[in-house]
C-alpha cells in the first residue's frame, strides 16, 4: 500500500470525538453478593450517570439496578469511591444529588433511609452479625470546608444519619469486618498526611451490641503508609505498608506484622478514592494480587504456604481493582489493543472471561501506537520515565525531513501514574500524526516511596525539570520536532503544565483542564481532603506563602510566552474555577494568545459526552492555529484572543 504523504497532524483519522464516547462507559467499584456480580459504570451519554450493574452468572444476564433519575455517587473526600453495597440482593447507595443513602429493594425504587442533611457517606459495608451498615461519614454540618468524619453505623430499615462508632482522627477509610463479625478493622490519618504519606491500622473487639471495644493502634505512623487492611477466610488480619520502600503485602500474627511476599514492586496504588482494591483471598491460603514493576502491571498468584508468588499469564497489560468470590476473581482488565474491560477469572481455570468491554471499538491493528517505556535523564543526576507512543496510521506518512509534534502529558495527583493501557484519547493524537509521551514524573506512583518521595518540598520542581526533559529527551534522539512540543494536564497535571510554560522555553503551547495557577488560594479554598496536602510538597501555609508565591504560575505569567487554552468545570469544589480565571486574566492583559471553554455543569473532570467531544475537538483547532497544520475534518472555531 502507498501511503500518502501529509504533514503531521492534518492526518484524516479513523478516531472521532464521538468514538470517545460513544458506546463508552468506566467500570468501577466491582464487589460480589453471593455468585453475583454488581459494578458501577459512568456513563458520559447519560450525562455522566453512575448506574449500579449486575451481572447474573447463571443465565449469564447484564442488567441495570439503578433507575433513570438516581445517579450511585458520593462526594465524600469530594473524588468518592465506594459508593454503594450490597446484601442478600438489597443494594444500599449514595444518591449523588442528595448524598443520602437509598435503599432499593429487589425488584423496587430506591427509597432515602437517611435524613435530608450535609451529610456523605462512602466505603459502605454489611454487617450481617448485627444487621447494619458500617460506613465513613462525611459530616458538613458544622464546618463545609472542614467536615467531621467519623465511622458510623446505620440501620439499614431507616435512620438519621447513623450512629458513631469510631471518631478523634481527621480521617477514616476501610472499615472492614472479620469473618466472625467480632472484630472492626480500619485505617486513620491526621492532617497533614495524605494516605500515602501515613497511615494507622487500627483494630477493635465488638461488644454484643456492636459497639468497639479496647480499640489499638497495630502499625503504621506518619512516615508509613498503611493500605487496605483486609480479613482472610480464617480471620487473618492482611494489609499492604511500604515501610521496605514498596507497599507490600503483611498479615498480622501473634502480634506482629509479617511480611507475606517482599518485593522491590507496589502492590498497592494511591488512595485517592474510597474502596481501592489490588488484592484479595481466593482461598484461605491463596491471594490474588495486582503489583506494579519497572512500569508494567502484573497479575499474580500468592501461595501463602509455599511462599511463592506466580505471575499469571493472560493477554493483559492492565490490572485494577480485583475482588474475590471463593475461587472467582473479578477485575478490570486490558492491553495497549485492547480498551478495559470487565473480567472474571476462576482460580482453577486460566482463561479469562469478558463480562463487558468498556468500548466497542474496531480499530485497523496498523492504527494503533504502542508505546516503549523509556528511562531518561533528569536533573540531579537522576532518572524518570515515561510511556512514548510514536504517531502510527496505516494511511499516511510525514513529509519528507519533518518529524512530529509532540504532545507531552503530565498526569494528575500528582501522585499518580500513567497506565499501561489503550487510551482512545491518546490514539486520537497519534492517528492524526502527534506523538505523545506520558511522563511518570518524579513523586509518580508505581516506583516505590523514594520516588514518590521526590515530590516532597519540590512540587513545581521536580514535575517541571522531568516533564521538560522528556521532551528534550525525545527531540535529542530525533524522534520528535523541538520546535513544537506541547504539554497538557489536568488538575495537578494542569498546574505542571502552567508550571512548565512559566519557568521554562521549551514548549509551543499547552492545554490546562481545571489546573491550579495559585497554590497559595488552593490552600485557602480547597477541600477538607487535600487542604493540607501542600504542606508536604511546598511547604506549610502560610508560613511559606513566600515560596508558594515563587511557585504559582500566577505570579510569573508575564514569563509565559506560549498561547495557552483552558478547560474548567464551574461546579469544580477542588480546583475552584477563578484558578483559571485569574490565568486567563494576566495572560489577556500581557497579550498572549489564550483561549477559554468553561462548562457549567462539570466538576473536577469532565463526565458529560458533549462536553468531552467540544474540548478534545477544540484543543486539536488550538493547536492547529498555533503549530500550523491543517484539520482533516471540520471543527467548530474556538476564539483565541490575541492570536495574530
Amino acid at each position: 500500500m502507498v501511503l500518502a504523504v501529509k504533514p503531521y497532524g492534518s492526518w484524516s483519522s479513523p478516531v472521532s470525538t464521538e468514538m470517545l464516547t460513544q458506546n463508552t462507559v468506566t467500570f468501577d467499584q466491582p464487589q460480589f453478593d453471593g455468585d453475583t456480580l454488581y459494578w458501577i459504570e459512568t456513563r458520559p451519554h447519560e450525562q455522566g450517570r453512575n448506574v449500579i450493574v449486575r451481572f447474573n452468572p447463571l443465565t449469564q444476564e447484564i442488567q441495570d439496578m439503578t433507575p433513570p433519575g438516581f445517579n450511585a455517587r458520593t462526594r465524600a473526600h469530594e473524588y468518592g469511591g465506594r459508593a454503594y453495597v450490597v446484601h442478600d440482593g438489597d443494594i444500599f447507595f449514595c444518591n449523588f444529588q442528595d448524598q443520602r443513602l437509598y435503599r432499593q429493594i429487589q425488584g423496587g425504587k430506591p427509597e432515602p433511609i437517611t435524613s435530608d442533611l450535609p451529610i456523605r457517606y462512602a466505603d459502605m459495608i454489611f454487617d450481617t452479625h448485627h444487621h447494619r451498615i458500617i460506613a465513613v461519614r462525611e459530616d458538613h454540618r458544622i464546618s463545609d470546608i472542614q467536615a467531621t468524619t467519623t465511622i458510623v453505623s446505620i440501620n439499614p430499615e431507616g435512620d438519621e444519619c447513623g450512629t458513631v462508632l469510631v471518631s478523634g482522627h481527621d480521617f477514616y477509610s476501610d472499615p472492614r469486618l472479620s469473618p466472625d463479625g467480632q472484630q472492626l478493622t480500619w485505617l486513620a490519618w491526621n492532617h497533614p498526611q495524605m494516605p500515602w504519606d501515613g497511615t494507622e491500622l487500627w483494630l477493635a473487639d465488638l461488644n454484643h451490641e456492636g459497639y468497639p471495644t479496647n480499640s489499638q493502634r497495630l502499625k503504621g505512623s506518619s512516615t508509613e503508609s498503611i493500605l487496605q487492611p483486609l480479613f482472610s477466610p480464617a480471620g487473618v488480619l492482611t494489609f499492604l505498608s511500604d515501610e521496605s520502600g514498596w507497599w507490600n503485602l503483611y498479615q498480622w500474627v501473634d502480634g506482629t506484622a509479617q511480611a507475606i511476599y517482599p518485593m522491590a514492586a507496589e502492590f498497592g496504588t494511591p488512595p485517592w478514592v474510597f474502596g481501592m482494591t489490588t488484592y484479595g483471598y481466593i482461598t484461605p491460603d491463596q491471594i490474588v494480587a495486582v503489583y506494579t514493576e519497572n512500569g508494567s502491571r502484573h497479575l499474580g498468584l500468592i501461595d501463602l504456604k509455599k511462599h511463592t508468588l506466580t505471575e499469571i499469564k493472560t493477554p493483559y497489560t492492565y490490572f485494577a481493582l480485583p475482588v474475590t468470590h471463593h475461587h472467582h476473581v473479578a477485575m478490570i482488565a486490558g492491553s495497549w489493543q485492547e480498551p478495559a474491560a470487565l473480567v472474571t477469572w476462576h482460580g482453577e481455570h486460566t482463561e479469562i472471561q469478558i463480562i463487558k468491554r468498556s468500548q466497542n471499538v474496531v480499530m485497523n491493528p496498523e492504527d494503533i501506537s504502542v508505546p516503549s517505556f523509556i528511562t531518561f535523564p533528569t536533573a540531579n543526576n537522576q532518572e524518570a520515565y515515561m510511556h512514548f507512543y510514536p504517531p502510527k496510521n496505516h494511511a499516511f506518512t510525514g513529509v519528507p525531513g519533518e518529524k512530529p509534534p509532540l504532545m507531552v502529558i503530565s498526569h494528575g495527583g500528582p501522585t499518580s501514574s500513567g497506565t499501561p493501557l489503550f487510551h482512545l484519547c491518546i490514539q486520537y493524537w497519534t492517528t492524526r500524526g502527534f506523538a505523545v509521551a506520558d511522563v511518570d514524573y518524579g513523586g509518580s506512583s508505581g516506583y516505590g516511596r523514594a520516588y514518590r518521595s521526590r515530590l516532597e518540598g519540590q512540587w513545581g520542581v521536580v514535575d517541571v525539570e522531568d516533564c521538560t526533559n522528556a521532551a528534550l529527551y525525545l527531540a535529542q534522539q530525533g524522534l520528535v520536532d523541538q520546535n513544537r512540543m506541547v504539554i497538557r494536564g489536568g488538575s495537578a497535571g494542569g498546574f505542571t503544565t502552567l508550571a512548565c510554560l512559566a519557568f521554562r522555553d521549551v514548549f509551543r503551547a499547552g492545554a490546562s483542564y481545571f489546573g491550579v495557577s495559585d497554590l497559595g488560594a488552593l490552600a485557602r479554598e480547597t477541600h477538607k481532603f487535600e487542604s493540607r496536602y501542600m504542606d508536604s510538597m511546598v511547604g506549610p501555609w502560610p508560613e511559606a506563602e513566600a515560596l508558594y508565591h515563587k511557585r504559582s504560575p500566577l505570579f510569573h505569567a508575564d514569563q509565559i510566552k506560549a498561547p495557552v487554552i483552558f478547560f474548567q468545570g464551574l461546579d469544580d469544589k477542588i480546583v475552584l474555577p477563578n484558578q483559571a480565571e485569574m490565568m486567563i486574566e494576566k495572560l489577556q492583559e500581557n497579550h498572549i494568545p489564550v483561549a477559554y471553554i468553561a462548562f457549567p455543569e462539570e466538576g473536577h473532570g469532565f463526565r458529560q459526552a458533549q462536553n468531552i467531544k467540544r474540548a478534545t475537538e477544540a484543543e486539536l483547532y488550538f493547536y492547529s492555529r498555533i503549530l500550523g497544520f491543517s484539520l482533516a475534518e471540520a471543527i467548530d472555531p474556538v476564539p483565541i484572543e490575541n492570536l495574530v
